[in-house]
């Protein structure tokens, strides 16, 4: 059966842009559009020149993509003609293969915000699409609120579709600007589109998120028949967001009807890469990925009951829909205390390890977890920890270095500007192959802000480890999280670090103390050791 082509739009640098909090620069536009046209991306939206200073710089360093490149805009106003109008001749300006309009299909919109006649309102669509064709610009009309339109008078949010369709539109885009429809009314609202003329293959859908079926409305449209997707990476937009083509790219390829009727244009060994690409956006917006997130996050393939953990080792595909490593994933088997010697041997697997069921040590690692995780350690989350943790039972774990002391100094003075600042100091002494060696380091950053005693703690503890500096020196910390595990006087508290190198490598690691900088210094020193590990170093 030959599958229909379905296209897959994304729309990150212009609506995902609108995230609060989230503005691109002009290198990170051109980062990400390079990584959408790698991933195999049909259309790449890249935000809306002349509407600020950054945008328009984008559209005249942009690069070069085998994506069809789109600007966007809106339709002309009323009481000038199309070739008069100051917005559309700056999305003209912007030299895209490809132009998207957005124009009321909202009755209520067209007259309340507006302020024009229903009529104005066709004649600004037909205009400005019919002159971006004539340009020789694919056009494609954005039909906002056109859902909460046609509920509310679907012969005018039909017509508004028509008078583009009519003008040589490419695509007319179905948008839920509002994100209050549910995935069943999207879908019969969708077929009854077709059904009054418009073809499925000239149908688009833009869903946003405020009801959380952002990513369910898309596939509903679809499955009525639309042919194009618009959304963004990691669901990035607006209030709640847009429909997120991490979640989309995957299901499309891998789930049925959709596998085997659709043509994505994605090859399967993209698809590999889609985690990678999540996380380069949450890197880029120095964001913290969801571990909850589906097929990419850090959680997505976690199985912690022992139950499943002894189903797992024997078929992945008992509590896994998919193998993890199609979509650039792992599989995880954290330990806790509930966990058992199903949980262990599968986690002891994994790092390389294997150790028959009766060996004696699986029980002595157990009670350690156990007694651990009762004085406030939490592995599930800390896997790089507890690897670090078993190997040492199992007599697996070389000693690279030795810390002999280390100290951290807070202090609060007046700076030149007579304002109060903190300034942290920290110094650390290792030993490294019979070789003492002491570092210094403050906690202000590259702008003289200070970052604080942590910060601190790990640039000297990283300063300088003799042999083992070039394995150390593209490690950032990249989470830091802190919960006190008792009240009162007797607080403990526990600190979890996440790290990353510049391969991508990503872990965590614990550490429990009263004190809050001696249980940051644990985790940090057990993230410093798991890499050096995990990299080949060898003992000085």
């Amino acid at each position: 059966m030959t599958k229909q082509r379905l296209y897959l739009y994304d729309t990150t640098l212009r609506d995902g842009q609108q995230s609060a909090g989230v503005q691109f620069s002009v290198p990170e536009k051109i980062e990400i559009a390079r990584a959408l046209d790698a991933i195999g991306i049909d259309y790449i939206e890249g935000g809306w020149p002349g509407a600020n200073p950054t945008d328009s710089d984008f559209f005249e360093a942009r690069p070069e993509t085998r994506a069809t490149f789109t600007a966007f805009g809106m339709t002309k106003r009323a009481g000038r003609s199309a070739a008069n109008d100051d917005v559309l001749a700056g999305v003209m300006n912007a030299n895209t293969p490809a132009v998207c309009l957005v124009g009321k299909t909202h009755d209520y919109h067209v007259t309340t915000a507006l302020g024009i006649t229903l009529e104005e309102n066709l004649e600004n669509i037909r205009a400005s699409v019919a002159h971006m064709v004539a340009q020789g610009r694919e056009a494609l009309f954005d039909a906002e609120h056109f859902f909460d339109g046609y509920k509310a008078k679907p012969d005018y949010a039909l017509e508004c579709c028509r008078a583009a369709y009519e003008a040589g539109a490419r695509w007319i885009v179905l948008c839920d600007t509002n994100g209050g429809t549910l995935p069943g009314e999207i879908g019969k609202i969708v077929e009854a589109v077709i059904a009054a003329g418009i073809p499925g293959d000239r149908l688009g859908i833009h869903c946003h998120d405020d009801t959380g079926n952002a990513v369910a409305g898309s596939l509903a449209a679809i499955e009525a028949g639309a042919r194009q997707i618009q959304g963004t990476l990691n669901g990035l937009g607006e209030r709640c967001g847009n429909a997120n083509l991490i979640t989309l790219i995957p299901t499309l390829l891998l789930k049925e009807p959709y596998a085997s009727t659709l043509d994505t244009g994605i090859a399967p060994e993209n698809l590999r890469d889609i985690t990678k690409l999540s996380r380069k956006l949450d890197d880029i917006l120095n964001r913290v990925p969801l571990r909850s997130a589906p097929y990419v996050g850090a959680s997505a393939f976690t199985h912690k009951a022992g139950l499943h953990a002894s189903a797992i080792l024997k078929n992945p595909d008992t509590y896994e829909h998919i193998d993890p490593a199609v979509v650039g994933n792992t599989r995880l088997i954290p330990m806790s205390n509930q966990a058992g010697q199903s949980n262990l041997r599968a986690r002891l697997k994994g790092m390389g390890i294997e150790v028959a069921k009766d060996d004696p040590r699986l029980a002595r690692i157990l009670d350690l977890i156990k007694e651990r995780e009762d004085q406030g350690y939490a592995y599930d989350g800390a896997q790089a920890s507890f690897e670090l943790l078993a190997r040492a039972e199992l007599g697996q774990l070389p000693k690279f270095f030795e810390v002999k002391r280390y100290k951290v100094t807070v202090e609060r003075r007046k700076n030149r500007y007579d304002k109060m600042v903190s300034i942290s100091e920290a110094v650390v002494v290792v030993k490294v192959g019979g070789k003492k060696m002491l570092s210094v380091s403050e906690s202000m950053d590259e702008q003289g802000h200070d970052r604080g005693p942590v910060n601190a703690l790990s640039k000297a503890l990283s300063k300088d480890l003799g042999p083992y500096q070039s394995l150390i020196d593209d490690m950032k910390l990249v989470d830091f999280r802190v919960r006190i595990t008792q009240g009162g006087t007797e607080a403990v508290t526990r600190v979890i670090i996440d790290s990353e190198d510049d391969a991508g490598q990503r872990w965590s690691t614990v550490g429990v103390s009263p004190n809050i900088v001696d249980a940051s210094f644990e985790a940090l020193l057990d993230a410093m050791i798991w890499k050096l590990m995990r990299d080949g170093a060898q003992p000085a």
